[in-house]
């Protein structure tokens, strides 16, 4: 499993550090399910950032611009168009085998966490692509796709032509 300290050599280090909890419990409650933890690790040590310019990751505790709740709830009300959910191989949502939407990028991919259909089992990463519109499954944590990422495997999104002198990021403003 890919850790943070990993990310942290390729992509620098995090400078946002949170450690209060209220706003994961916050939204954990409301949607009804506990985020796995390498992506609230991750998001936690990094905040509200653009990776690349390319790869958007919201915090919770974010404000309402760049805020993981309010992306979630948009972008479930928009997957779960009849129009829209005909291009995802599950329905997006938070039960068990559904995806859950967590990340945007520039190129038009979304970035899902499908949700384990058992609580031993692991989150996998979905990114579907929207110019396509395909999707691929990873069967892989979120940090493992974020670390495959930032060192320019092919895991949907390309880092190689974004980031020619290596990974970076910013916050969002």
């Amino acid at each position: 499993m890919a850790t943070l300290s990993e990310i942290r050599v390729l992509l620098g280090d995090p400078r946002f550090n949170w450690s209060d909890p209220a706003p994961w419990g916050e939204l954990e409650r409301e949607l009804g399910v506990e985020f796995p933890a390498d992506f609230r690790e991750i998001v936690d040590a990094y905040g509200s950032i653009a990776i690349n310019g390319q790869l958007y990751l919201k915090h919770p505790a974010g404000h309402l611009l760049h805020d993981l709740g309010t992306m979630i709830r948009q972008d479930l009300e928009f997957w779960r168009e009849e129009d829209m959910a005909e291009f995802l191989p599950d329905p997006a949502g938070t039960n068990p085998g559904e995806l859950l939407p967590v990340a945007t990028a520039t190129t038009g991919e979304m970035v899902f966490l499908r949700v384990p259909d058992a609580p031993s089992s692991p989150w996998r990463v979905l990114v579907q692509e929207m110019d396509s519109p395909s999707w691929t499954l990873y069967e892989m944590t979120f940090g493992a796709w974020l670390l495959a990422y930032l060192k320019g495997s092919d895991v949907t999104l390309c880092a190689r032509d974004r980031a020619p002198d290596g990974p970076s990021y910013e916050f969002l403003p």
